[in-house]
């Protein structure tokens, strides 16, 4: 179906938009290209349809509209954006690219374009799409800033998509994208992903949350009013130019505090803070920016009382994402901690946009910050590092690029930065592989730490070596930094390589000495009598030592013997004559509960709202939607999740676990077990109960039918008098 008349005009006025929105278009020739690439993708779009039934191409514009305004990107990366679909979507190749617009633009939508083969058939298709971006990525960062800017608009446009598709693609944008933007300082999008996956992920958490905030507005609003004017007078008495606003927290972030913390909206307090935006024209040097952040900080702090600890200098030392800001916590005319940001107008430019405000999109620019530059050296050594194990590069690319830094120094005084939580071996295989490899021990400010030491800001540390030390297999456990990592799995696989050798050479004489006939299925029944079934971990464990073949022919004659016998458990398939549908709602009764499993993670009962996670055998795990285990299935196997709804259960009992908090009375565990025995009816498997003082906590196993049942008890359970908490914890 091609576009109406009505369509083409409202498409037209959108290229006069984009124009208008694109500050960095400095000459007449980039108005051209944007032109030239904007009727091309036009074209080549013009029949195609999105699944809520708008022409397709308002997607390609939205996302162009977003790199040029929102993370404020120049005329190549707008062009690129605008044809980011083309080459997956139409007829044109990456050579027709390249052709009409260049090498360097064709390299970028090259990078945009998603990949038709899977390199490890194990992993999904996004988590390989994922990796593709990575790879082309440390080629031109541009790729990855495009990337989210597509994801961005994909949320935005996710309510015409099925719901178990919503699922997929908003867990995977918690798991992957929003770190990523973070981690590339786009604060802004980072949190509107986040907020938008919850809204997908958790809708019920995310509606309740927003109404809240609506029903609160009004309040919040006459009181920032109230904290700025006192600010607005002192700075305008030293004549600084500056804007105050109030910044309220996300619903994401509200919510993850909420649910950290164990406590309802009402309980907290810090839903916004106050952001002072100095001006800072071009001439102005950064140093000065700097000193002016720590006179407005004294001006707001004679103002308001605040707490020491909770300062936050991210001026004199900025985030690795280039943020740059001065936080301090300050008490309010109300008796509350308010945080205060500080920032000049190009720290919060950089804040709101990321880096590539001010970067020149080449790697080796010397204009280019530092930050991203060891970024990129971060994402080339992690993939020159990797396997083709897709989940495994997953891993490390996020422990490498998503995690905050801590820094160490070594007996000399230099400076390391490793991630948090990072290990002693960790800063081992930092300082040099050799030392990584020969490392015994470390002394950590001056006290003997063994190698699983985990490192903190501060620290200072030496590490032992010894040339009789190698790398030991279980160092993989504590190490975190993928070139750790890396280095002692290499080491180990030269290891093996040199015991499988040894131990096929001893195999095979052993065999030639008793003159042993072996076929292939014959020697594959042998292995099985050392619990070995692979050929290769076999000759490992008998060039380790781990497996003596002494006993060769007795096991020989008596594996042979019995051959015929063996035999294989086939595993059965869910619903004998029922062939699963992910796109369809999978409705689970009480006929069904043996054919399932409730996840352990999460323990979920009727009424919770679900997901299902169907196995390679086609068996079925219901997780409930909060679940982080979940998410991280949903992120990285996202093919294999479900939407799964309860029907009433009432002839099956579910275990769940309560916590009960409150004022210490006499028989108030009477009054509570009366509650729940006699007056619910429901049947407890165990509870404990201590007293501190007069003030008591307990937990108690019930068995309840379903979520209803669960919220009935506890608002029975809050209405005894001196019963203040009652919660439901989730293992």
């Amino acid at each position: 179906m091609g576009l109406t008349k009505k369509e083409e005009i409202w498409i037209e006025e959108q290229f006069d938009e984009l124009i208008k929105m694109s500050k960095r278009l400095r000459s007449q020739e980039d108005v051209d290209l944007v032109r030239k690439a904007f009727d091309m993708a036009n074209e080549a779009h013009s029949k195609m349809r999105r699944k809520s039934g708008e022409p397709y191409f308002t997607h390609p514009i939205a996302v162009a509209m977003i790199v040029a305004s929102e993370i404020g990107l120049g005329v190549k990366s707008i062009v690129s954006a605008l044809l980011h679909d083309v080459v997956e979507d139409t007829d044109y190749t990456l050579n027709d690219i390249e052709t009409l617009f260049g090498t360097s633009i064709a390299g970028i939508v090259g990078g945009l374009t998603k990949i038709s083969n899977i390199l490890d058939k194990d992993a999904t298709l996004q988590v390989e799409n994922f990796r593709k971006m990575i790879l082309t990525m440390s080629q031109d960062i541009r790729v990855i800033f495009i990337k989210l800017a597509d994801r961005l608009h994909n949320m935005r446009t996710l309510d015409s998509m099925p719901e178990y598709k919503q699922i997929k693609i908003a867990s995977e944008t918690t798991y992957l994208y929003a770190p990523l933007a973070h981690r590339l300082g786009l604060y802004s999008i980072k949190t509107e992903l986040e907020d938008l996956a919850l809204k997908y992920e958790h809708p019920l958490i995310y509606w309740e949350i927003s109404k809240k905030f609506t029903e609160t507005e009004e309040e919040r609003n006459k009181y920032i009013e109230k904290v700025k004017l006192p600010i607005q007078k002192s700075l305008e008495q030293e004549n600084i130019k500056a804007n105050i606003l109030g910044r309220t927290k996300s619903i994401f972030s509200i919510w993850n505090k909420m649910r950290t913390k164990n406590v309802p909206f009402e309980e907290i307090y810090d839903l916004f803070a106050i952001r002072i935006i100095f001006d800072h024209p071009d001439d102005y040097p950064d140093s000065k920016a700097r000193s002016q952040c720590y006179q407005i900080m004294a001006l707001v702090t004679n103002i308001y009382p605040h707490l020491e600890d909770r300062v936050r200098d991210w001026v004199a030392k900025p985030k690795a994402n280039g943020y740059e800001a001065l936080h301090v916590t300050v008490m309010g005319p109300n008796g509350d901690w308010i945080e205060v940001q500080i920032r000049s107008r190009k720290m919060n430019d950089i804040a709101e946009k990321g880096l590539a405000s001010h970067w020149k999109y080449k790697v080796n620019d010397k204009d280019s910050p530092g930050s991203l530059d060891k970024l990129i050296n971060t994402l080339n050594q992690t993939l020159e590092n990797n396997t083709n194990d897709t989940l495994s590069f997953l891993d490390d690319v996020k422990m490498n690029i998503f995690t905050k830094e801590v820094y160490v120094f070594t007996p000399k005084g230099e400076i390391k930065k490793i991630p948090t939580g990072a290990t002693v071996i960790d800063l081992a295989y930092e300082i040099h592989s050799e030392v990584g490899n020969k490392a015994i021990a470390a002394k950590v400010n001056h006290q003997l730490k063994p190698l699983s030491h985990v490192l903190k800001s501060g620290d200072q540390v030496e590490i032992l070596t010894s040339d009789k030390q190698s790398p030991k297999r279980e160092w993989i456990n504590f190490a975190i930094t993928s070139k750790a990592k890396n280095r002692i799995k290499s080491s180990l696989r030269e290891e093996r390589i040199h015991h499988i050798n040894k131990g096929q050479e001893i195999f095979i004489k052993k065999v030639r000495d008793l003159n042993l006939k072996l076929d292939h299925k014959r020697f594959k029944e042998l292995r099985k009598t050392y619990d070995t079934p692979h050929k290769e971990d076999f000759y490992f464990k008998i060039g380790a030592g781990l497996i003596q073949i002494d006993d060769l022919e007795k096991q020989a004659a008596k594996t042979f013997k019995t051959f015929a016998n063996y035999w294989k458990l086939s595993i059965p398939k869910f619903g004998a004559n029922q062939t699963l549908n992910k796109k369809n709602t999978l409705i689970i009764d009480d006929a069904d509960i043996k054919r399932i499993t409730l996840a352990k993670c999460c323990n979920p009962i009727p009424g919770d709202e679900i997901a299902g996670f169907v196995n390679p055998n086609e068996s079925i795990i219901i997780h409930k939607r909060i679940c982080e285990k979940l998410t991280s299935l949903a992120a990285t196997q996202g093919d294999r999740i479900i939407s799964v709804k309860w029907t009433s259960y009432k002839l099956q009992s579910f275990k769940v676990k309560i916590k009960i908090e409150g004022m210490d009375k006499l028989g108030m565990l009477n009054k509570i077990t009366k509650v729940i025995s006699l007056d619910s009816r429901v049947n407890m498997k165990s509870l404990s109960f201590n007293t501190d003082d007069e003030i008591f906590s307990g937990e108690i196993i019930l068995y309840v039918h379903d979520s209803q049942d669960l919220e009935d008890i506890i608002k029975d359970l809050l209405r005894i008098d001196g019963v203040n908490k009652v919660t439901r914890l989730e293992d």
